[in-house]
């Protein structure tokens, strides 16, 4: 007889593939910044994007690029709280997201030691990218709860937002490809493990 899985196993199944596959994705590229004397295709795919810079396309990626700012964003968590009741229920598990991925990003950043393209500071992982994807990344699996339509609304502007943050990271010359891909990916990981913790995925929020 084949077993039925409920489906609050089968999401905390999916969000936990979800962490493992950002820390996956983070510890692969980690790995070949460290291992390798330059990232394959990372020179050029930054060219690409650095040829496609517009005076304009600058202007407009230097206002998307505090939506990656962890001093806005951190704030920006509280209106979570308000926008959606069952982050009200853990408040502290979304807090500590928007307070642990900063640690996690500026240690990882010390100890990886890649520099910046055009800089000598550190900057695998992007704090930006990884602020993105964390905070957007919880509003994704916060958004369950929402009605069909505004789901798909919301989760489709999170996901553009990231991507946004990491392509204003790579035309405003502050990191290399990789650093932004890293960043998205230990963003995500973060906000996975929070969403596992908050407890979303339970019969409670499948029935919402």
């Amino acid at each position: 007889m084949m077993a039925v899985v409920a489906p609050s196993s089968r999401l905390r199944n999916s969000r936990l593939g979800v962490a493992l596959t950002g820390a996956g994705a983070f510890l692969v590229l980690a790995v070949a910044v460290i291992a390798l004397p330059s990232v394959p295709g990372d020179a050029a795919a930054r060219e690409w994007l650095l040829a496609l810079a517009s005076p304009a396309v600058v202007q407009i990626m230097r206002v998307v690029n505090y939506a990656g700012s962890w001093p806005l964003l951190f704030p920006a968590t509280l209106l979570l709280l308000v926008a959606f009741p069952q982050a009200r229920t853990r408040w502290w598990i979304w807090i500590g997201l928007m307070l642990a991925a900063p640690a996690a990003e500026g240690l990882l950043k010390i100890l990886i030691g890649r520099t910046r393209p055009e800089d000598v500071s550190m900057g695998f992982p992007s704090g930006h990218a990884t602020a993105a994807a964390a905070f957007f990344g919880a509003v994704i699996f916060l958004a369950a709860s929402l009605p069909p339509r505004a789901r798909v609304l919301v989760r489709a502007g999170s996901a553009v937002m990231i991507v946004l943050v990491a392509l204003a990271r790579i035309v405003l010359r502050a990191h290399w490809p990789a650093d932004v891909l890293a960043g998205i990916a230990l963003g995500v990981a973060f906000a996975s493990v929070a969403t596992l913790l908050a407890g979303l995925g339970t019969p409670a929020e499948s029935a919402g």
